[in-house]
């Protein structure tokens, strides 16, 4: 149906995966099931989605290496459904580009609630929506707020998960203001969403990869000690 929210369901545990696809179905969503990344991939080429619900330990390919691809590729927002609950694991999915990470067992309507999160910060990140046609002019680049999509002074673009373009979006709507981790957090993900500290660090450090000349002695993203982050420079709206 047109509108429905169309889900990526990505488990190698048909025990877990099928029930959760009929309740997700039940909820309003449309949902396409994969058993393995490879079998994902195939999907994606046929079908467009809005989210994807993502295994990390499955065989072949594992859910991180996927979310590699997807994010190489797309800005769908991906969560992580895992049982490997470890802080380091959080951690390392998050730097990848995912949006979220839930860990098994979990409750179906937490997991809804998750999803609802993501999608609500993903499509109408920092009250600028798309198609609003905000531009951003700063150092060289272009952010472009209808179409989601930084470029270089060259037109170039340059892909940001959906975590990256909110953390970026966030800092331009407020240059020169120093935010610190918790705003930041508040800002762009919301504490419903059950963010880590961590998670603000890992995507700054993402940014600076792409956007700085030289990501260890930044220029555009500035650290202030025990205050947080600032967007240096001049910002021109369009």
């Amino acid at each position: 149906m047109p509108g429905q929210t169309h889900i990526l369901l990505v488990d190698d545990e048909a025990t877990l995966r099928e029930p959760l696809a009929e309740y997700l179905a039940k909820q309003g969503f449309r949902v396409q099931q994969a058993s393995d990344a490879s079998q994902a991939r195939s999907v994606m080429n046929a079908f467009n989605f809005d989210i994807i619900l993502l295994d990390i330990m499955m065989p072949g390919e594992d859910g991180l290496s996927f979310c590699r691809h997807v994010r190489e590729k797309t800005e769908i927002p991906v969560i992580f459904i895992s049982a490997k609950g470890e802080e380091l694991d959080r951690i390392v999915g998050l730097e990848l580009g995912a949006d979220d990470y839930i860990t098994k067992p979990f409750s179906p309507r937490e997991l809804v609630a998750r999803i609802k999160v993501v999608l609500r910060r993903t499509n109408n990140g920092n009250g600028v929506k798309p198609g609003s046609g905000a531009i951003y002019q700063f150092s060289g680049w272009t952010l472009k707020t209808d179409q989601r999509s930084l470029t270089d002074n060259e037109g170039v673009s340059v892909p940001l998960s959906s975590g990256e373009y909110q953390m970026l979006l966030a800092l331009l709507s407020r240059a020169g203001q120093v935010l610190n981790r918790d705003q930041l957090l508040d800002i762009t993900q919301g504490r419903e969403a059950h963010a880590f500290d961590r998670a603000v660090d890992n995507q700054i450090s993402r940014l600076r990869r792409k956007i700085e000349v030289d990501p260890k002695n930044p220029e555009i993203i500035k650290t202030v000690w025990g205050g947080g982050y600032v967007l240096a420079g001049d910002v021109k709206t369009l």
